[in-house]
């Protein structure tokens, strides 16, 4: 039971800062995070290492609701409209942010006259981890300031997108870093075949669910029912996909995207999560913040720091160059690049991937770097896309 005092813990405290954020004109998501980091292990330790690990499940709810909400913004309409314009956005911003890191380390490492192949690998595998973003804290800042317009929307189809773009650069990174290691062969096949299957079966079982989704509202057409019948499939979309191995992310936003595509239903289920989701949200921001060592930013060095920069500078011309290539909107080429900051669980993720390539003292220090960079970038990041979403004049009504 002392899971449920935790639990409360957690919901408290993500209201209160909450509140205080929006006294502060910040956003609650900041807010969240800094309350976690406050309750959790490095500062007052009220929330510990063993009950986080007992409420990650929430964490998993979470980003299974967070993925399934941005599915829903994939409308074909949208893209019909737009054309390919995201997709290629996506690849340059992706692409430029792994570019900018590779660079900068090869630079820092020549600087320093230890520019060797173990260097080479470890900068490839590094870069690889900068192409990731974290939807979940971008999702917020669009939801709580009710952003709406052209950058809003090119920036929900790219953060969906900017994932499987991630995987696909991380593979051929890695398998480059092993074929340089002496593992050619084996890594060609490992590293960029399964992660493009990774990414086939991971949208087909949410493009079954998202099916599955749409007959079974024919049949439950009470609102009660169709919260239940959206949980449910939720549920064993991030179980199923957990279980083969495959990405809960892109699995869950393909559910919502075809879900949205196909049903008549859309709206009414799309505006019944909006009722269950808000304390599902909150508690998982907390727990991240909780989940933050500050103790690590003592140790990441001048190589953390050119990750964090190099990779920012990449985001942002990546997003200006793409925009231009495509001829979108002014408006986004000049401010879609700094709304792409926040970085978090895919990064982390391929972090611990890096560990069983590298040697296990590169591979350490490839997820620390990681780990502090997603402490920067999670408290900075959404301050950042609010900033520049009032800027770019897509908040109305700015308190």
């Amino acid at each position: 039971m002392d899971i449920l005092l935790y639990a409360g813990i957690v919901l408290v405290t993500g209201l209160l800062f909450g509140k205080l954020a929006k006294y502060s004109h910040l956003p609650n998501v900041t807010g969240y995070l800094v309350g976690g980091l406050i309750i959790g292990p490095s500062v007052l330790g009220l929330v510990g290492e063993d009950q986080l690990l007992s409420l990650n499940l929430v964490s998993q709810v979470a980003l299974g609701f967070i993925a399934f909400s941005i599915g829903n913004e994939l409308k074909l309409s949208y893209f019909k409209k737009v054309g390919t314009r995201p997709i290629v956005i996506a690849i340059f911003e992706s692409l430029f942010a792994v570019l900018f890191v590779f660079g900068g380390l090869i630079v820092f490492f020549a600087i320093k006259g230890t520019l060797d192949l173990t260097n080479i690998r470890f900068s490839l595998v590094l870069s690889a981890i900068a192409a990731a973003t974290a939807p979940a804290a971008t999702l917020m800042v669009v939801r709580q300031y009710w952003a709406s317009g052209p950058l809003t929307e090119m920036l929900m189809s790219v953060v969906a997108l900017d994932d499987s773009v991630a995987l696909m650069l991380f593979g051929i990174n890695v398998a480059i870093a092993n074929g340089l290691g002496g593992n050619g062969d084996s890594s060609l096949f490992i590293q960029i075949i399964k992660p493009i299957w990774e990414i086939i079966f991971s949208l087909g079982i949410g493009a079954f669910f998202g099916i599955v989704l749409n007959f079974a509202c024919k049949w439950f057409s009470n609102r009660g029912n169709r919260i239940s019948l959206t949980l449910a499939f939720v549920f064993l979309t991030i179980f199923l996909t957990d279980y083969l191995g495959g990405s809960v992310l892109l699995a869950c936003m393909a559910f919502g995207g075809l879900f949205a595509n196909i049903s008549k239903d859309y709206d009414e289920v799309n505006g019944l999560t909006h009722y269950i989701t808000p304390p599902i949200f909150m508690m998982f921001f907390v727990l991240s913040g909780a989940e933050l060592k500050l103790s690590i930013l003592k140790i990441v060095g001048i190589i953390g720091l050119v990750y964090i920069i190099t990779r920012v500078a990449g985001k942002i011309f990546g997003a200006w160059f793409g925009s231009k290539v495509t001829h979108a909107d002014p408006k986004i080429a000049k401010y879609l690049g700094f709304t792409l900051i926040p970085q978090a669980g895919v990064a982390i993720g391929l972090s611990l991937i890096a560990t069983q390539i590298l040697n296990p003292e590169m591979g350490s220090q490839i997820r620390t770097i990681v780990l502090a960079a997603t402490l920067v970038y999670e408290l900075v990041g959404p301050i950042i896309t609010k900033i520049t979403l009032k800027k770019a004049q897509e908040i109305p009504n700015l308190a």
